[in-house]
């Protein structure tokens, strides 16, 4: 239990805030502040000031962090090493992918090999896998950003173009390819900040001076794509991002667009562990 409160602190301090510290443990958020209360009621200390709703770290919580990171960091260390001893053919490996449709075939043919290995795939955005891949809440991740930190192994997946995605009924579904100036008419349906396919759409209309009529934003690929199938809009995806359904229509642009590249990574320090070994093995002979 004393662990368990000390990472509620660590996260609700890391984040500024209840609600995702809670979303990120897997917790509701009353557990999270019954935790971090029980902490501070039982040692006698204030970690968190609370000022109009707001928290900031205490003194005492700022001098408590370096300590709690480094057992967090132990805590992981333990983990990972018992879920990659002994036999390579069982344990668990855990993926964080942005785009799934990259790393699918080659966890098919790892678990083809592997059999008796879990293998756990969680989505995100880039900055969201490159966070669980730092925070060793994830043993390899995808990512869309070409990071240049040393401590990164990296391996390229491949590289799509943009495209729209669009309903059949939708005006715009008569034509072989659209250009991007014609996205002025349209409501388009956005991913949130930090996903690289929203990051090179708003590069791709500014550079051609376009503004969309309404944009609506969607924190979900798989949400977007129902509320293209719903006419709610339409959508910028990477090419084959877009999967197959009798509603919709993928339209290349007319124009040179911006490509999506696709990265995986690890870190350096555990690329020779068992586990994530044999995974990079198997994605060396698809690239």
């Amino acid at each position: 239990m004393f662990v368990t409160q000390l990472k509620s602190f660590f996260m609700v301090a890391r984040l500024g805030s209840i609600t995702l510290a809670a979303k990120q443990l897997g917790l509701s958020q009353p557990t999270v502040t019954t935790q971090i209360r029980a902490l501070e009621e039982h040692y006698g200390v204030e970690l968190f000031r609370r000022q109009g709703g707001r928290l900031a770290v205490s003194d005492d919580g700022v001098r408590l962090l370096p300590m709690v990171e480094a057992l967090m960091q132990q805590e992981s260390n333990v983990e990972f090493a018992l879920r990659n001893a002994g036999d390579v053919n069982q344990g668990q490996l855990r993926l964080g992918a942005t785009a799934p449709y990259y790393i699918l075939d080659i966890v098919k043919r790892f678990q083809d090999l592997y059999p008796r290995v879990d293998v756990v795939i969680g989505t995100g955005n880039s900055r969201q896998t490159s966070e669980a891949l730092r925070e060793f809440r994830v043993d390899l991740a995808t990512s869309s950003h070409k990071e240049t930190d040393a401590r990164l192994l990296r391996l390229h997946l491949g590289a799509d173009p943009l495209a729209l995605v669009v309903h059949r009924q939708h005006p715009l579904a008569t034509q072989r390819s659209v250009r991007v100036a014609q996205l002025a008419g349209c409501q388009l349906i956005m991913r949130e900040t930090g996903s690289m396919t929203r990051e090179k759409t708003e590069g791709m209309l500014a550079a051609a001076a376009v503004t969309p009529q309404r944009t609506l934003e969607i924190t979900s690929r798989e949400a977007i794509r129902e509320a293209v199938i719903r006419n709610m809009g339409v959508s910028v995806f990477a090419r084959h991002e877009a999967s197959a359904h009798p509603d919709l229509l993928v339209l290349p642009f007319e124009e040179e667009v911006p490509l999506i590249d696709e990265y995986l990574y690890c870190l350096q320090e555990r690329r020779n562990a068992r586990l994530i070994a044999a995974f990079l093995l198997e994605c060396e002979a698809e690239c």
